[in-house]
């Protein structure tokens, strides 16, 4: 399964963290384009420009370890795309040109289901996105999981709970389910 990732999934930390390791176990290919990987630092240096630079520097570092994911749009096929925010509509371009089954955004209103059916994908938000995996394959996203957990801990010296993580993640059924195991 192919998926494309949104900018708002690829930042904040957590959920990117989430995402790219599940597909570093091999459960789906990620895509994206350079213009979502840039507006991912974009949303990054809202935070200032010490954040910005460390964003430009985990997307080197993700385009590194991802090497095929990076989708380039071709600008005449997203001219014939339409999403109700124009400013979306690259999203949907890398996702077609990549082939990608479904687009992993939180922004359910700008990818109304029935003009992404005519393109042949689907959309899914991100928890809905890993719980499904989570369900699939529950030993390979928990081990992903337990890491991310141990990471925060490790960076933030607080000693967070796998529900409360991913709770703060936007991730709570994810979160809860993981909890249970």
């Amino acid at each position: 399964m192919k998926a494309a990732l949104d900018a708002c999934v690829l930042y904040p930390t957590v959920m990117r963290e989430m995402l790219l390791g599940v597909a570093r176990a091999g459960l789906y290919q990620p895509l994206w384009s350079a213009r979502i990987l840039e507006e991912w630092a974009r949303a990054a240096g809202k935070a200032g420009p010490v954040v910005e630079m460390q964003a430009r520097s985990e997307i080197a570092l993700t385009r590194a370890g991802w090497p095929r994911a990076e989708v380039r749009v071709d600008e005449a096929q997203a001219r014939r795309l339409w999403l109700p925010d124009p400013d979306d509509v690259h999203v949907l371009a890398a996702a077609v040109q990549g082939h990608a089954d479904v687009i992993v955004t939180m922004n359910r209103g700008d990818f109304p289901a029935q003009v992404l059916a005519e393109e042949g994908l689907s959309r899914a938000d991100p928890d809905n996105f890993l719980l499904g995996l989570y369900e699939a394959s529950p030993e390979a996203v928990g081990a992903v999981a337990d890491a991310v957990l141990a990471e925060a801990k490790r960076l933030s010296g607080e000693d967070w709970t796998m529900r409360s993580l991913m709770k703060k993640a936007r991730l709570p059924r994810l979160g809860k389910a993981l909890e249970r195991r």
